[in-house]
Order: structure tokens, then sequence, then C-alpha cells
């Protein structure tokens, strides 16, 4: 497929992945300025016969229909295109560019309870929408969320609904069946598992994958109880009663007691994290037997004793006020002295030191804002964003125009995604102080998140206006024209946060990224090469210049880079893909098995590794190895005709010439018209007739 053009516009330029369903490329769109990348998923209908393919050109427009409304989402990626070529049906999709959570929810290394509750409620807000849509997903599972590079956001992708195209044949009543379970196993309800998937499916998936990144352990690893088939998990990690209620009932086995919608999961998610703000009360142990002895009205007082009483009672009021005044005031220098030392500590980034500290403050001092706006801030950098809000609120309830924690406020907001809260607070903030371009930034980014790209613009130039050197507010502005296909505009705004600030290793990375969409692919390698000379463990920047270096066939160099990305990051299949790949162009094929081998122990479910591996074996003439390599290729992926044309090739340099035609005969049942599967297998026939004696040779012999 590498290099085909399909309807005269899509160029396949690599290959992604593939399965039983299908195989998906990134192709490059050559009828737009600058042929900006995308991805191409082929279907592949598992007959063809005119009726199934009746019935599948039906559903794939159908289901086409459904991709290209759900993906008015900013979170899922856009229907570009959809089209039918050689009884073989393709999607053109937006190209996310990032990697999928397998990267993040690693075996053996769990992830903290807060961590979880995002990663769920930002799946959970995009699976409302999809619900609201009427679709089920149907395999949400690690593999198919990205984290988008541009903005590290959540992307959903690869819906179920559109496999059922090839996995639906007729039957003999003329009813469609469809022969796979489509979904992940692990992540499969019992419901979906026997063909009745629900929205409660994806609510179950969901929740499967948040046990998984708690507790380190693959749902395969997970114990269910014997008798109710529940999952069994709170052994394995420790969380809060309330968080573990919310997941059991994500993934309870009857369907019927989980939460009926994402919107209802969402919300047990965020009711878990509003926190009860109590009023904090000064009271003062002053004792009052004294006094109420003194006060005691009798029946008949006399006349002459009034204006003693009224004179006791005024020392009394005075003592009492004295004694509060004194211990304000005790309370206020204590509460001053320990604020100050709180302010140390901050600023030694001894952030737990000063949390505790600013608590002591607040504690004698309950109506002292700058304690609580103190909590606010190490709190925000200790990454507690909810407890971080809470405790700017109550500043602002104390002194209602303090600047600091409503631009505080503001930021915990755009953490915790809730953006348009977080726009109202800075437009608070700038009412009091409009050249603040800290805040105008911030601004711009929440903008950018609800989509209002003109007003995000707006506020970067706003930022950038107060200070021409703010080199975080060219970032934003750069990355956002980015994400809006802008590249030229995005190349001069990383520019300008390079002058002002050179070693930015992240301006760097993302300017190689835009150069790479415009196919300049040696100054993007340069530019991947500043990015990891300002920081060298940035693994992610040696990934993205190995990969453009093998598409520029400088395989030692990629190598190089490869084995940079392994230093930093050991489990980083692509990198132990890419050294395997780039050694065996450099016909080291032993140590690109080994390579390849290391990959399959991160990933044993990518065909395209085991398939990669045989080619090497094959080239070392260890045809049964290959044979065997091959064989686990096409578990994973059984309609590969390269696979079966390779085995069949192992197959006949063995001289298993039989075995090696019932493979050369699968690639035509999958490809008819594939030339080389075709010469292999008369050759081989031939081969087998020359061997085996005619019926007159056979009784010249007796």
């Amino acid at each position: 497929m590498l290099g085909t053009i399909l309807v005269g516009r899509y160029q396949i330029i690599s290959h992604l992945g593939g399965g039983g369903f299908g195989e998906t490329f990134v192709a490059c769109d050559t009828q737009l300025p600058g042929s900006p990348q995308c991805v191409v998923k082929k279907l592949k209908p598992q007959a063809s016969d005119p009726d199934t393919l009746q019935t599948a050109r039906r559903l794939f427009d159908t289901e086409a229909k459904v991709l290209y409304k759900l993906g008015i989402h900013d979170r899922i990626p856009q229907l570009l295109a959809y089209f039918e070529e050689k009884q073989e049906f393709y999607l053109v999709q937006e190209f996310i560019e990032g990697h999928d959570l397998s990267q993040e929810i690693i075996p053996g290394k769990p992830l903290n309870q807060d961590q979880v509750i995002c990663l769920l409620e930002e799946i959970l807000e995009i699976l409302d929408f999809v619900h609201q849509q009427q679709v089920i997903h149907r395999d949400i599972n690690p593999r198919n969320i990205i984290r988008r590079k541009l903005d590290d956001k959540l992307v959903l992708i690869d819906f179920g609904a559109v496999k059922q195209i090839t996995t639906q044949v007729i039957i003999p009543s003329g009813k469609t069946k469809f022969t796979v379970a489509i979904g992940t196993p692990g992540y499969i309800p019992s419901e979906q598992a026997q063909g009745n998937p629900k929205f409660t499916s994806d609510i179950y998936a969901l929740g499967i994958l948040g046990i998984e990144a708690l507790t380190g352990l693959s749902p395969e690893q997970l114990e269910k109880d014997a008798e109710t088939g529940e999952i069994i998990w709170q052994n394995q990690t420790s969380v809060s009663q309330d968080f573990a209620k919310v997941l059991n009932k994500m993934v309870c086995y009857d369907f019927r007691e989980r939460y009926s919608s994402a919107k209802l999961a969402l919300q047990g998610l965020k009711d878990l994290k509003k926190s009860q703000s109590h009023m904090m009360t000064l009271n003062f142990a002053i004792s009052n037997n004294k006094i109420s002895n003194f006060l005691k009205i009798r029946s008949q007082p006399k006349k002459k004793n009034i204006k003693k009483w009224l004179a006791l009672i005024s020392l009394i009021g005075i003592g009492v006020g004295s004694s509060i005044y004194i211990a304000h005031a005790i309370n206020s220098v204590n509460a001053t002295e320990l604020y100050k030392q709180a302010n140390t500590l901050y600023e030694l980034q001894r952030y737990q030191d000063a949390l505790s500290t600013y608590a002591k403050a607040v504690n004698i001092r309950p109506d002292y804002a700058q304690g609580w706006n103190g909590q606010g801030k190490t709190l925000y950098e200790l990454k507690k964003f909810q407890d971080a809000l809470v405790a700017y609120d109550k500043a602002i309830q104390i002194e209602p125009d303090y600047l600091e924690a409503w631009s505080g406020r503001g930021f915990a907001l755009n953490k915790l995604q809730r953006y348009q809260e977080a726009i109202a607070s800075f437009e608070k903030t700038l009412q009091f102080q409009n050249n603040y371009p800290e805040v105008w930034n911030a601004k711009g980014e929440a903008l950018a998140k609800l989509n209002e790209y003109d007003q995000a613009f707006k506020s970067y130039d706003k930022a950038i206006e107060l200070n021409k050197e703010y080199y975080e507010a060219w970032y934003n502005k750069a990355l956002l024209l980015q994400n809006l296909k802008r590249y030229d505009d995005a190349i001069a705004a990383y520019d300008k946060v390079l002058e002002f600030k050179p070693d930015h290793e992240r301006a760097w990375y993302n300017r190689g990224n835009v150069l790479v969409n415009l196919r300049r692919y040696q100054d993007a390698v340069g530019a991947y090469e500043k990015a990891v000379q300002y920081k060298p463990s940035f693994y992610q920047a040696w990934l993205s210049k190995g990969n453009i270096l093998i598409n520029l066939q400088r395989y030692p160099e990629a190598l190089e880079s490869f084995q940079q990305v392994i230093k930093y990051n050991r489990r980083n299949y692509q990198a132990w893909y890419g050294s395997g790949w780039s050694l065996h162009q450099m016909k080291r094929y032993d140590d690109a098995v080994s390579s390849y081998n290391k990959a399959i122990e991160l990933d044993r479910r990518n065909y395209q590794v085991w398939y990669s591996r045989g080619n090497s074996l094959y080239n070392l003439k260890k045809y049964q190895e290959a044979i065997s390599s091959y064989n686990k290729a096409i578990n994973y992926d059984y309609k590969n005709y390269d696979i079966w044309y390779s085995k069949g090739n192992a197959l006949f340099n063995l001289k298993r010439y039989k075995e090696a035609i019932a493979s050369y005969e699968q690639v035509l049942k999958i490809k008819p018209d594939y030339q080389p599967a075709i010469n292999a297998r008369n050759q081989a026939q031939q081969i087998q007739q020359d061997l085996v004696p005619s019926p007159e040779s056979r009784f010249k012999n007796l």
C-alpha cells in the first residue's frame, strides 16, 4: 500500500497498524496546500458475495454518517471523507498526533486516585457527548484513547460500530449475522460479548480502565468472584471508599446496576470532589461565672445601688473587651509570623511544610485572607487543584477584592478544566488590574479549550502587547496556530519563542512537528536536534527524529536516535520497533530480531512486529522460525495478504510445496489479482507435479 494514491487524492506514506477488522495508514492529502497528513482506515468485509457487499455498503454509509456527526466534537477525530474502491471500504479521518494511554497506564506502575479521577472525568465528558448522539463506542480501552501532543488532552478514537462492516455475513435465511464480538478482551462486559451492547457497556469498559490504572494490573489479571462475577480489586490498591463505590458501580456484572449514562457517572465523580466549607469561628475561653453572679437580678433592687451596678457592669464590659482585643492582637502577631515562615518555605519549594504552616496561621486567625491565599497557591503547586480552589474561595469570601486570590482561582479552574468559570475569574482579576500579562495568557488558554479561537488569539496578543518578550504567550499562540493547521504562522510564532528563550525544548520540538507537516523533513531533524540539545532526556523528540530519519532512509542515524529513546524510556515500544526496522535495513538481521523481541515483550498483540521479525529471520534463512513468527502475525491480522505471501515463500524454501501452495491460495482469496502470489503458486505447483512420478513411469519400474 505504501505510495498508493487512493481516489486520486490520498497518498499512503506509512502503516500505523491493523488487525482482523482492517488496516490503518497515515496518508497525505495531495489536493490541499501543504499536503497535510490524515489517517486512512481500510475495512475488509469478511465475504465478497453480492448480498454481503450490498449489506456492508449500506452499513458503511450509515456508520460513516454517524462518525461525521461525532467529529464535530473537538476530542473526536473529524471524518474527512469515505469511499469504496475495489470492493474495499475506506475512511479518511483527522490525524491526531500523540500517544495512547497504554503508555501512561503501565503494568506494575499504578497511578494515584487523583490522577485516575482526572482521567475518568475527561473521558466521561467525551463519552457523554457520544451517548447523547445515541452512539455506543463498544471498544473503550487504553489504545483507543490518545493523549494529543498539541495540548495534552485526551481524544477518543476507533469507534467499534463501524467494525460491523468487516464482521457481517449473510446467512441462508437472508439475515445479517455478525461473526465476531466487537471490543477488546478484558474490557467487554457480558451483555456486549453476547452481541447486545448498551450504553452501560461503555461505562463498564471505562471502569475497568480506571481499575487497571489504579492497580497496575491488566484486566486479565483481575480476580472475579466465582459466584457473582464481580471484579475483586480493592485488595490491590488504596483508594477512598467513596471512589471505590463509584468504580464498583461502573463495573457491576449486571448492566442494570451500573450508571445508566456517562452523565450520571461523571456526576458521581464530581460529587466526590465537592468539599464542605465549614465556617471557622474564634472562641475565647473567658469565665462568665462571676459576671453571672453579679448580674443576678434581685426581686427589689434598691435605687441607690443602681449607679454602683451600672459602674460595675461598665468595668466588666471594658475588661471583657480588653481581653478579646489582647487575644486578637496576640493571635494576629502569631498568625503573621507563621505566614512569613510559610512564605519562606514556599519560596524554598518546601510545599508540604509551607502548607502545614499556612494552616496553622489560619487556625489561629480564621479571617486571615493572606493565609488562605497562601494555602491556595501551595495546594496548586502540589497539584491539588480542587483543594486550592476551596482555599482561594475562602480568601475571596474574606476579602472580595483580593486580586491574587481571583487570579489563583482562575488558574486552578483552568487545571480542573472548568474553563468558563476560569474565564469569569480572570475577567474579575482584569477589572482590578488590566495590565496583567499572565492572566491574559491564561484566559487565552481557557478560550482555546472552548474553541473560541478568535478570542483566544486576542488574549494572547494582549499578553504579548503588555510584554513583548513573554515567550509563554508566544508559545501558546504557536500551539493554537499549529492546531488550526496554519503552519507557516505557527513557525513564525515558534521563532519568536526561541528568540526570547532559545533553550525552550518544547518550542523546538513542536516546531519540528510543524516542519514535518510542511514536508520539510531535513529542517525538522534540525529542530528535533535542538530540542534534545537543551533537554537530552526528551525522548519524544528523539523518537520523532528517528522516525523522520527512517523516512529519509538514514538508518544508522535513526538507530542512534531510537537508542537514545530507550536510554530514557526502556518501555517504549516504538523505539524498540524502530530500532529493529533500522537494523533490518542495515542488514544486521540478528540484532533486528533482538530488538523486535524487546518490542514484543511490550506489545505482543501487534501483528506488524511479528511480521517484521519473521522477515529478518527469513533473511537469516531461519525459515522455520520465520514461519512461527508469520503465524503469530496472522493470528492478529488474518486477512493481511503480505504475511501469507511471506509465509508461503518460507515454506517454499523448505520445499514444503503443498503448504506453500495453500498459503499462496490464501493470498489470492484476499487479493485475487496479486501477481507475485500467482507466479509463486504456479511455480510451486509445477515443482510438485515434477516430483510426483507419472503412472507410466511407475508401471515401467514394475
